[in-house]
Order: structure tokens, then C-alpha cells, then sequence
């Protein structure tokens, strides 16, 4: 019988999902890597991908289609542009999937604009013809959908919305190598960042963190009064806005949908981030919704499988 395996690559680790041939999913499973660039790791996440399948009782050469999606651009024809936050040989890692499942066509897209197309074929944007994926995670993703369409762009970079300048005045770089970019501020590590900025300019002690990108405790640290969290949050939304005030002056989306890590704080920040957006926006889009993601951090294993399925 026909399979799919929808792989999401991150910056720490690889969560693959095996799915039926009609799209329904059997099982999950995460990998912990290390830079994918070195033939160790890639035999890593095979040996991962082949315990996935066998605990299904699936044969390798079941799997019809694999979709593999990468926090980067990517053309029609499979190249990456850049890799703002990730150590990755695409080319090679790709070429080690195909080795190790050889009767699979491979799909290669962006993570967020799988993570889009997920939400699309069986999530918050299904039956959307036009709306926009915002994924808040180690980095800011997002994908458009524009008359039931995803917008990839020349050269895949169409909906690389972390990448929107919103702070000309910045001097830090982001991960880009550009300044101001969304990314710098409404990221889980933008969060971080901001929050540790205003905890050295208030005095106040921050917390412990159990990462670059622990936005989660930042969050605790807003419900638990400190000013520190609550200005970098405010700055969070204020940034955010000001990106989607735009995406809604060029493709008048319906709904945004918010997805990635942060996402598990939505209802913490959806009101004020509401707020923002209608006060900044053109008056006919700020009827646009801003929903959570239903797929959480599966949207991009759905989408790539998804992809992969186009295949065949």
C-alpha cells in the first residue's frame, strides 16, 4: 500500500510524520540533530525515519512520495537561497533521503509555506482562498495564499515575511545578514532578545532561561508582572502588526493564521496584537481574522506530505 513521509526540518531536530496514500496521519516521530551537513547526521535522521515506518509495518519501498521542507527559499527547481538559522547541506541531505527511499519522488519546499499548505488542505485555512501563514518560531516563516494559490515567488522567496524590514534604526544584524528585519523581534528568539535588552535597561534580574529562544518563560515572567516581559511583548505585537499592516495592503488575506512555537502563547497576546493590527491597517482589511494555527508544529509535516502527494 502507497505511503508519504512529511519531514519538517528545525534548527535542533527533525519531526517526520508517516501518512497513508489519502493523507491520513499514522505516526510521529522526532529526531534530535546536529548541523545536517555531514553524512553521520543524515544517517541520524534515516535510521530515524526507517524506525517510523517499521513501527507501522511499512516497507521502504512503500513510500511513493517524500516531502521535505527547510527554513529557507526555495526555487522550483530545489534550490535553496539561504539559511538564516540552520547549519544545512540541502543538496546533500536531500540526496541521502532519495538514497535511502529510492522508489519515493521528493518534494523540497520552504518550512513555512508547508507549514501554509498544511493549514490549507486540513487546518485553520481550509476552504480559505486567500490567507496568510505567520509561523513564530526559532526564526519568523510565513506563506501566502492568494487565490487558493501559494505565492513561492522567482526564486522562492515569496512570503520570507520574518525578512519584512519594520525598524530601519536597528544595529543589530539579523541572521540574514540585513538589520530590522520582523524575525529580529517577534521570533521566540527575537522575544528573548528583547526581553534581556529591557531587563539590563530596567535593572530588573531575568529570569532563567532554558534557551536562546525560551520565549515560553518570558511569557511566565509577563504573567507574573515583571515590566521587562510585558515591554518586550508590546514590542513583540507592535513589530508584528506593522508586517501584516503590509502583507494586507499587497494580498488582502481573509484570516492570518498564526502558527509556530510561540503560537502556544496566542491567547496571551492575540487581543493586543488585534489591536495593533486594526490601528495600523488600511481601513477595507481590518476586517482580516487572526486565528491560531490547528495543526500546531505538525503544519509542516502536512504540507510537505501534501507536496510530495502533487507528485504523484
Amino acid at each position: 500500500m502507497a505511503h508519504l513521509i512529511g519531514i519538517d526540518v528545525g534548527g535542533t531536530s527533525i519531526k517526520a510524520g508517516l501518512f497513508s496514500g489519502d493523507g491520513k496521519l499514522l505516526g510521529v516521530k522526532s529526531v534530535p540533530t546536529g548541523a545536517l551537513d555531514n553524512a553521520e547526521e543524515f544517517a541520524k535522521v534515516n535510521a530515524g525515519l526507517h524506525e517510523l515506518i517499521e513501527s507501522h509495518n511499512v516497507d521502504v519501498a512503500d513510500i511513493v512520495g517524500v516531502g521535505l521542507d527547510v527554513p529557507g527559499p526555495v526555487d522550483s527547481l530545489g534550490n535553496v537561497g539561504m539559511l538564516a538559522n540552520i547549519k544545512l547541506d540541502a543538496t546533500a541531505f536531500s540526496d541521502a533521503i532519495k538514497a535511502s527511499f529510492p522508489g519515493a519522488r521528493l518534494a523540497f519546499i520552504n518550512d513555512a509555506n508547508a507549514a501554509a499548505l498544511g493549514e490549507a488542505w486540513v487546518g485553520a485555512g481550509r476552504g480559505q482562498t486567500d490567507f496568510v501563514m505567520i509561523t513564530l518560531g526559532t526564526g519568523v516563516g510565513g506563506g501566502i495564499i492568494s487565490g487558493g494559490r501559494l505565492i513561492a515567488g522567482h526564486v522562492g522567496a515569496g512570503g520570507e515575511i520574518g525578512h519584512i524590514t519594520v525598524n530601519p534604526g536597528e544595529t543589530e544584524h539579523c541572521g540574514c545578514g540585513r538589520r530590522g528585519c520582523l524575525e529580529q523581534y517577534s521570533s521566540a528568539s527575537g522575544i528573548v532578545r528583547l526581553y534581556k535588552q529591557e531587563c539590563a535597561r530596567l535593572g530588573e534580574e531575568p529570569a532563567e532561561l532554558k534557551g536562546p529562544s525560551d520565549s515560553y518563560t518570558v511569557f511566565q515572567r509577563l504573567a507574573a508582572g515583571s515590566a521587562a516581559a510585558e515591554i518586550a511583548i508590546n514590542r513583540m505585537c507592535e513589530y508584528l502588526a506593522i508586517a501584516m499592516s503590509q502583507l494586507s495592503a499587497v494580498v488582502d488575506p481573509a484570516i492570518f493564521v498564526i502558527g509556530g512555537g510561540v503560537v502556544g502563547s496566542f491567547d496571551v497576546f492575540k487581543e493586543q496584537l488585534g489591536e495593533k493590527y486594526r490601528a495600523t491597517t488600511l481601513l477595507p482589511t481590518r476586517c482580516s481574522m487572526i486565528v491560531p494555527a490547528e495543526l500546531g508544529n505538525e503544519a509542516g509535516m502536512y504540507g510537505s506530505a501534501y507536496c510530495a502527494m502533487q507528485l504523484l
